[in-house]
């Protein structure tokens, strides 16, 4: 590739200052439209672009926002050759043996979070890597003028590191004291108006939730889960009914429940993705949704819509809770206070899975 053209080259040919040129790109109100165009009509010929780092670097920031994830679906060898890549995804994906492992609900907050920074004219790195990857992340964050993370299994003393040096905005993780920015939704009282509709309205007796409690949001929509029941006078359990996680060996309560033809009449469960595979599993042994048993989610996505019957879900507002981070990094970056936590509403979806409809 040829050298690229510098502001040096174009300040030349044109016959102007070097700040003459940078003003023409940068505040072109303030350079005489004669002038101005001989600047571009230089810059047209030497094929110029001006350089965002170097404006970055001028700045003191780099106009960037970074997105990063932990856990991504991502192959375990990316050190593979290219030419097996796709081969390798594969044989993960038939290991899974259902694609909607992959976590739907990251590309929606992601775009909400790129339709934001685009506004603002912004633009997004993007990076992801194991829970315990401390490098990737850290350099992300230091590309960018702020940093929003899907935290997984992030260690907190990580997070607290890399909010240090940018700000940060973690996504569904509940107020905690620390310096950074929290986001994420009413869990307990979504849940709450689900077992309320689904106790109130169908007035099923007895019901299950289906969840692994690691993750803090899960934890708060089975605290939410309890405090129905008890709310309803049923019995409360001290744990889920099933504490599966996504795996070729997972949902094996459920599945001892199945051959003991000793189903609740109500399946709770964590994530839309868990109730899509309950919804699979239920379908493999005959038993019929919501006749037999009634199924519900949490989340809101496409999916879910598209399911055979389409899943009764609560929806986060996923669009927002993107946007909301991009505002919160830039008006931080900017020395603008923000609250260190939001909790967003979110509202019941109904479906047929728990038989309405």
């Amino acid at each position: 590739m040829a050298q690229r053209a510098t502001v040096y080259d174009v300040a030349e040919r044109a016959g102007v200052s070097i700040a003459t040129v940078s003003y023409t790109f940068r505040q072109p109100d303030r350079v005489r439209p004669e002038t101005r165009e001989l600047v571009l009509q230089a810059a047209r010929v030497l094929g110029y672009v001006p350089s965002g780092s170097a404006r970055g670097l001028a700045k003191g920031r780099s106009q960037a926002l970074g997105l990063y994830a932990f856990d991504m679906f991502l192959p375990s060898d990316l050190g593979a050759p290219a030419a097996d890549l796709d081969a390798l995804v594969q044989r993960e994906l038939d290991g899974l043996g259902d694609v909607r492992r992959f976590p739907l609900y990251v590309d929606e907050i992601q775009r909400g979070f790129e339709l934001e920074a685009r506004r603002l004219g912004r633009s997004v790195m993007l990076g992801s890597g194991a829970s315990r990857d401390s490098l990737g992340s850290i350099d992300l964050a230091g590309s960018v003028d702020g940093l929003a993370i899907f935290p997984g299994g992030a260690e907190r003393d990580l997070l607290e590191h890399v909010g240090r040096g940018v700000p940060v905005v973690i996504f569904s993780s509940p107020p905690m004291d620390d310096s950074l920015h929290h986001i994420t939704v009413a869990n307990e009282t979504a849940v709450q108006d689900l077992v309320d509709h689904l106790i109130g309205h169908h007035g099923y007796r007895t019901l299950a939730f289906l969840g692994e409690l690691a993750a803090p949001d899960i934890a708060a929509r089975f605290k939410g889960f309890q405090a129905a029941l008890a709310a309803h006078g049923r019995p409360v359990p001290e744990e889920p009914f099933d504490t599966t996680v996504l795996t070729k060996d997972s949902l094996r309560s459920l599945r001892d429940a199945i051959a003991s033809g000793d189903l609740p009449d109500a399946l709770v469960c964590a994530t839309d993705q868990l109730a899509l595979t309950v919804l699979d599993l239920l379908a493999r042994h005959d038993i019929r949704v919501p006749r037999d048993v009634a199924v519900t989610g949490f989340d809101g996505i496409i999916a879910g819509r598209l399911s055979n019957p389409t899943l009764t879900t609560v929806r986060q507002p996923f669009a927002s809770m993107g946007r909301l981070a991009v505002r919160i990094l830039t008006d931080t970056a900017a020395g603008l206070e923000h609250p260190k936590s939001y909790v967003l509403p979110t509202r019941v979806v109904i479906g047929g899975s728990c038989g309405c409809l």
